[in-house]
């Protein structure tokens, strides 16, 4: 499966990455690819409870670009 993944920086300079198609999948590292490493073991598990609570296991997302 392929995940969408958002990507930022927070205030102490940490990389934040969530998961949108996995409500409170969300990950963090001190370099970006520590973060995204991070993310895809979070994913995993995430599925793995989700699949074991009889959650589905995504939800649907969609990307808009909004002009400001």
């Amino acid at each position: 499966m392929k995940f969408l993944v958002t990507i930022s920086r927070d205030e102490d300079g940490m990389w934040v990455v969530e998961c949108p198609g996995l409500p409170g999948c969300v990950s963090q590292g001190m370099t970006e690819g520590e973060a995204l490493s991070a993310i895809e073991e979070a994913i995993c598990l995430c599925l793995e409870v989700r699949a074991e609570q009889g959650i589905p296991l995504t939800l649907e997302t969609c990307q808009i670009e909004v002009p400001v």
